[in-house]
């Protein structure tokens, strides 16, 4: 599905959906840690950051605990999708707080969130769960902020499906809205809905050279470096 052109240039958008990981949180050193963490002791195979975000340019894997599981069995291994999302999760979470979750990054400082609320409702539809949504937005104290949030749990068909972000549309026109995400579901979603997508991927980084004539091949109306650059490429 394609957008019409009057949709692509839409200037000022009434609603704004997040993605949450590698967009509103910097996961290298927690998700995308754990992934490698698991995938290496599943293994015993020294993974690198460049493998996975292979792994991430296809569809169908922003599941990390999915992408995991497959990431190893690819490798030989003959693992149930539980253990290996055991172990993830013992990873993530640690030890009295002391797992990866601890490292992620939280990258929309609040003075830019209250002014982009005041420019048009903002919302989330996130690929995680919602124990972990909860962790951070309570950690960063940023959950007033979001009017609909949608997580993993709230859809019956996940990323690259739109249900999420028509659940947040609730029967409006989806060009009114913007998606901002930065792997290869978030667009598929944004297109199948009929919504415009802005990406987001960091400047020379693995991240951009894997994915960035992706996201535009389907359909980003630009690709940022920084979510924090979203607030001047509309005000522009």
């Amino acid at each position: 599905m394609s957008l019409p052109k009057s949709k692509l240039k839409k200037p000022q958008p009434s609603l704004i959906i997040f993605d949450v990981d590698g967009v509103l949180v910097g996961t290298r050193e927690s998700y995308m840690r754990t992934v490698l963490e698991t995938v290496r002791h599943f293994t015993g195979k020294r993974v690198t950051l460049a493998q996975l975000h292979q792994w991430k340019n296809k569809p169908g894997f922003n599941d990390d605990w999915k992408l995991s599981h497959a990431w190893v069995n690819s490798l030989g291994g003959n693992h149930e999708y539980a253990d290996v999302k055991r172990k993830f999760i013992e990873f993530y979470w640690g030890e009295n707080g002391s797992g990866n979750a601890s490292r992620e990054v939280w990258l929309l400082p609040k003075a830019n969130l209250r002014r982009l609320a005041k420019m048009a409702e903002l919302a989330i539809f996130t690929g995680r769960d919602k124990w972990e949504l909860d962790y951070t937005l309570d950690r960063q104290k940023t959950r007033e902020f979001f009017g609909r949030i949608v997580n993993v749990h709230d859809v019956q068909a996940p990323k690259p499906a739109p249900e999420g972000l028509l659940k947040i549309l609730d029967g409006r026109d989806p060009s009114i809205a913007l998606y901002v995400g930065d792997n290869v579901d978030d667009a598929m979603a944004a297109r199948s809905a009929g919504m415009p997508f802005v990406g987001i991927l960091p400047r020379r980084s693995e991240e951009r050279r894997h994915r960035g004539a992706q996201l535009t091949e389907l359909g980003a109306l630009a690709i940022l470096g920084r979510v924090i650059e979203l607030e001047r490429w509309l005000k522009s």
